[in-house]
């Protein structure tokens, strides 16, 4: 690609960020909107703890939560959304690089890459 340069490649990775961000951030608002629908009159008992169901540790159980409306389910996909969108940059970045032909920025993209992952897999 002849016409990929840095200032296109800023303004790319840009459009990117907003993307993600305002994603991550509809689906957490739409959520919040759904826990509050369904839990505006619950009382809260601050002196003792309740922790999440265990269902929403399973990374298959978020889909169908989402398929039944649960609120929770929606906000964890949103934080998920929201963390994923810099790997994204950095993905892109990766891909950026490799079209024009910087093999130093590709394999240092490439580490950062692998530490994301690496980190978010065993973190």
């Amino acid at each position: 690609m002849a016409d990929f340069n840095d200032e296109r490649m800023e303004s790319l990775m840009g459009i990117l960020l907003r993307f993600g961000v305002v994603c991550a951030s509809t689906v957490v608002l739409a959520g919040g909107f759904y826990f509050l629908q369904d839990h505006a009159f619950d009382f809260v008992h601050y002196r003792t703890f309740t922790p999440h169901p265990v269902i929403l540790r399973h990374p298959g159980e978020w889909a169908a939560g989402m398929a039944r409306g649960d609120a929770a389910s929606l906000i964890i996909v949103g934080i998920l959304l929201l963390i994923a969108t810099p790997i994204a940059r950095v993905a892109f970045a990766v891909v950026a690089f490799a079209l024009e032909r910087d093999r130093l920025y590709v394999a240092i993209s490439l580490v950062v890459l692998a530490v994301l992952v690496w980190g978010l897999a065993h973190g």
